[in-house]
């Protein structure tokens, strides 16, 4: 029976841990990485300009 139990530990933490990825991943597929990516542009464009003064 002990044998039993150590068996479900893991079987009861990779059905947890489906749950928690499939919750954590529900906005994913609502909203894109279109604000990342606009964010990143703005922050390239910005680290491309020349230094003024100094």
């Amino acid at each position: 029976m002990a044998a039993l139990a150590w068996l479900l530990i893991p079987l009861v933490a990779a059905v947890g841990a489906g749950l928690w990825g499939s919750w954590a991943n529900r906005t994913r597929k609502v909203r894109s990485d279109g604000p990342e990516l606009d964010g990143y542009a703005r922050f390239r464009e910005a680290m491309e300009k020349p230094r003024t003064g100094a």
